[in-house]
């Protein structure tokens, strides 16, 4: 009886366990996935960083001033993806 018992709470503990780290899992991966439009802009500004890298350099600064305006633009876009992160992490009860 004592070993059926033992088997029961080891069998629950092993479900427990499970579900728990499928949990963790599913939340790691909503993390990466709740925010596909900022993840497609800053993908966007990845790509005009790297044609305004390979411009000709004769645009009288214009291209110069974009390349610094893409990256200002990128660093506010992963600004705004981690605030988002931190204050859905504060809002969700624990």
């Amino acid at each position: 009886m004592k070993q059926m018992l033992a088997l029961i709470a080891l069998l629950v503990l092993i479900v427990a366990l499970t579900v728990s780290s499928n949990l963790v899992v599913a939340q790691s991966s909503a993390k990466a996935e709740d925010q596909p439009d900022m993840n497609t802009a800053l993908n966007h500004l990845q790509e005009a960083e790297k044609a305004l890298e390979v411009g000709s350099s004769d645009k009288g600064g214009h291209r110069v001033k974009a390349m610094s305006l893409v990256k200002q633009a990128m660093s506010e876009v992963q600004q705004g993806i981690q605030y988002d992160h931190r204050h859905q992490e504060k809002a969700q009860p624990k």
